[in-house]
């Protein structure tokens, strides 16, 4: 893999602090997923929308930004007029609303990716940025003031990919989750690729990353996932030899549905479990002998998935 000093492992690098008005050979297409939920309280959209209104008049460094809206979040919000009104006055005014009909979260990221794709060129960069945090907290207001670094590492560095890791304690659910499984399950199906994500991120299912072009164009002919996508897209990138980087985006969080159940996260953990046999199957299909050596690794598979939640039900039960 393609190491270079700026995304050596606990490194992150330092964008050279352009201004918006900076001529780029490329642009940034910034891609907005729209929580799934509407907010009861929409101070922490107007805080992104904010952002996206700013990027939308930067139109020398910004391509126009899009939005991805489920059409049952739409549909389940028509008698909302706060969402309805939210929706026209002001994710219509500084972005183009995608509506499609989407299996999960990642869906929505493919949609939007792959439209966003299709409007740039060989030079750009594609940012997605979640909807779904607390971005009216101070933390979060000072995420948004920078979290523009994130895309512009692959311009200026000429990154393939680059992740955005969340800050959290080893109390948190979602870091319990991808310790436990995630990478647990990485390590039994994918080892050499497991030990060169962990040197990048601890956080393999970000929600916050940005892609260059041809990464994105590779990504985009391969088979897309409606669960853990960016953990297909960090072993594609390995794989490939790809160079990727960092982007430490702060101690910010979803928005508040409650605590993690433990139900949700054997979800999360048997779904990604799924999704690593598929893309194993993939990989090694074409050689003599994979159906024993993929029974050898679904064995210890189902050791490492049961391990996993017997340890989340310990911590989360």
């Amino acid at each position: 893999m393609k190491i270079s000093a700026a995304s050596r492992p606990g490194s992150q690098p330092k964008p050279s602090g352009r201004k918006s008005g900076a001529a780029t050979a490329g642009k940034i297409h910034p891609v907005v997923i729209y929580p799934y939920r509407q907010p009861d309280e929409g101070a922490d959209l107007e805080h992104l929308y904010e952002l996206i209104a700013r990027l939308d008049r930067e139109k020398k460094v910004y391509a126009r930004p899009i939005t991805v809206i489920d059409r049952k979040t739409h549909y389940a919000n028509e008698g909302n007029q706060k969402y309805l009104d939210f929706r026209k006055n002001t994710v219509a005014r500084h972005s183009d609303i995608l509506d499609a009909w989407c299996v999960d979260t990642c869906q929505m990221w493919y949609s939007g990716l792959g439209q966003a794709f299709e409007k740039g060129g060989p030079e750009d960069v594609y940012w997605l940025i979640p909807g779904d945090f607390n971005y009216s907290t101070p933390v979060g207001r000072e995420v948004l003031g920078r979290l523009h670094d994130l895309p512009e590492i692959c311009v200026e560095l000429q990154q393939d990919l680059c992740i955005g890791e969340i800050a959290t304690d080893h109390n948190n659910a979602k870091q319990q989750i991808d310790t436990y499984g995630t990478f647990a399950l990485l390590y039994n199906w994918f080892p050499i690729e497991a030990q060169a994500i962990r040197e990048y991120t601890e956080r393999p299912r970000s929600e916050f990353f940005a892609l260059r072009h041809e990464f994105l164009r590779e990504v985009l002919r391969h088979r897309w996932y409606a669960y853990e996508q960016t953990v297909v897209m960090l072993l594609q990138a390995v794989f490939d030899r790809k160079r990727i980087s960092r982007f430490l985006v702060g101690n910010i969080s979803d928005l508040p549905e409650g605590p993690e159940s433990l139900t949700s996260a054997m979800q999360q953990v048997e779904r990604t479990e799924r999704v690593l046999k598929s893309v194993w199957r993939q990989q090694h299909q074409p050689r003599a002998g994979w159906i024993e050596e993929y029974r050898r690794l679904e064995l210890q598979s189902e050791q490492v998935r049961r391990t996993a939640l017997v340890i989340l039900q310990n911590l989360l039960g």
